[in-house]
């Protein structure tokens, strides 16, 4: 019996090796190429580079879709919308400045996260092998 024949490997028997997907996540959220982890993967803020420049991995296949504004909008909101009841329960403060003060908050933080969560959905992408990696 020949173990590298294809027809006698048990069907949950993976065909290429596994990539560990933590480091590639920790990686690809600070901006770098999941696989080598020194190479850009941004050529501006969301627009992902065709290939790295380091080790040549093809990034062209990532597709993140809405995934990134999702999860940036879900965060936000969540830590947001509590810290402005802890605000106003505490302080009190006029309307106007709780609408301006956050209103600026959220933007911030919702333009800090897309980057950090576009990242996150490379790094599993790539790990896992999928959209052509």
């Amino acid at each position: 019996m020949n173990d590298d024949d294809p027809a006698l490997r048990p069907e949950f028997e993976p065909l290429t090796p596994e990539r560990p997907a933590w480091p590639a996540i920790a990686k690809a959220m600070r901006g770098r190429c999941p696989s080598c982890g020194q190479g850009a993967i941004y050529e501006r803020y969301l627009k992902l580079t065709p290939t790295c420049s380091t080790c040549g991995e093809d990034l062209s296949h990532a597709r993140a879709d809405d995934g990134p504004a999702y999860l940036s909008i879900l965060v936000t909101a969540k830590v947001m919308g509590t810290a402005m009841l802890v605000t106003y329960e505490a302080f009190q403060p006029p309307g106007w400045v709780l609408a301006v003060t956050f209103s600026i908050g959220v933007v911030a933080m919702a333009l800090y996260l897309l980057p950090k969560f576009k990242g996150l959905i490379l790094g599993v992408q790539w790990a896992k092998r999928m959209h052509g990696f």
